[in-house]
């Protein structure tokens, strides 16, 4: 660094305030999300607690953390070369894959020329940056019973304690805690209204939330602490499933999704989100219409906290409820994003949408 860079304080204003003053500077890691971004990223704002500032890209990865999907912080400013776009794009490809010197060679590349070119670029080397990537792997097989030490080596570590230091950064938890654990993993997908967070076992899909929705941090939690499991950054094949899915419903082909989904709630709870699943593409019902069906007229304060405890939305259609008197009401997801779907949903079939699978 030529300089020194401000206390964290000072950096946490900057990041409210969406400076471009530290740009390629300073750079923020968010602790809740296993992110890291721009300080002028537009995405909604990490509490303090959850954040921890670096001086570069290098840091960030170095930590664990990944580029933000919003601000994409590895695109600088400048622009990269085109060999650096060339292979974070088979990067894209193939994120599990253990990248050697000899693959950069066979696609045509010269070893030096790319780790001076990565380095310009992000201050990290092509190998180490596909090394990050493989963390979200290394969770996968300490979950499935492997070693501490084969999923370090596996990881690309040669250091037992970066590994551990990279992997609780991350995670929250120190590698063995993982071992023989059940994990959930959360990527983010990217719509027309604004980047969701999936959050998936291995067969059903638990969290699906708009990124900037305020509860979104304490869902998070609660879904930890209910599924006695950590999270970390990857793929799984429900999350997969429901953004082809998603694709396919906001471009108006899909009125049915058969994502399986793991309702974490109570009894209550899971009874008026059978009862939102059952209206149908393009109607609405109002919050003491699923009264009526769930118990009595009393219990439409306890209809509207249920629907504010989903986690699964559009998927399960808390958008489609409504006042008695016609209006939107709350929303966690922004009532414009309501009225979007609401209206998207009414140009599209009548036909019921629901998930095939729940558990």
């Amino acid at each position: 660094m030529l300089f020194d860079l401000p206390n964290d304080d000072i950096l946490y204003d900057a990041l409210l305030a969406r400076s471009v003053d530290y740009e390629g500077q300073a750079f923020v890691c968010v602790k809740s999300t296993g992110v890291f971004c721009r300080l002028s990223c537009p995405a909604r704002k990490p509490k303090r607690e959850n954040t921890l500032f670096f001086d570069s890209i290098a840091a960030c990865i170095n930590s664990g953390f990944r580029p933000c999907e919003r601000c994409r912080p590895l695109d600088q400013p400048s622009g990269k070369e085109p060999l650096v776009n060339d292979l974070l794009k088979l990067l894209d490809r193939a994120p599990d894959r253990r990248w050697t010197e000899d693959d950069i060679v066979r696609r045509g590349f010269d070893p030096s020329t790319v780790r001076r070119a990565f380095k310009r670029a992000f201050g990290v080397t092509f190998l180490d940056l596909a090394r990050q990537r493989r963390m979200g792997e290394a969770a996968r097989q300490l979950s499935a019973g492997a070693s501490v030490i084969e999923a370090q080596i596996d990881a690309g570590y040669d250091s037992p304690s970066g590994f551990r230091a990279a992997f609780a950064k991350l995670i929250g938890e120190a590698p063995a805690m993982s071992q023989g654990r059940q994990l959930l993993f959360a990527d983010t997908i990217e719509t027309p209204l604004g980047p969701m967070v999936a959050v998936a076992d291995k067969t059903h899909l638990h969290l699906l939330e708009f990124h900037d929705r305020k509860a979104l941090p304490t869902e998070m939690e609660s879904l930890k602490r209910k599924t006695r499991s950590a999270v970390a950054p990857g793929r799984a094949p429900p999350i997969d499933q429901i953004e082809a899915e998603l694709k396919a419903y906001f471009s108006g082909e899909l009125s049915e999704f058969r994502t399986p989904m793991a309702l974490d709630g109570s009894a209550f709870e899971r009874e008026v989100w059978a009862k939102l699943l059952k209206i149908p593409v393009g109607e609405t019902r109002s919050y003491s219409d699923i009264a009526r069906e769930v118990a009595t007229l009393q219990a439409v304060r306890a209809v509207a906290k249920a629907n504010g405890a989903n986690r699964i939305a559009i998927v399960i259609p808390c958008h489609r409820c409504i006042g008695s008197d016609g209006s939107l009401t709350g929303y966690g997801g922004g009532l414009w994003r309501k009225q979007w779907l609401l209206r998207h949903e009414g140009k599209m079939k009548p036909v019921g949408l629901f998930a095939e699978d729940v558990r």
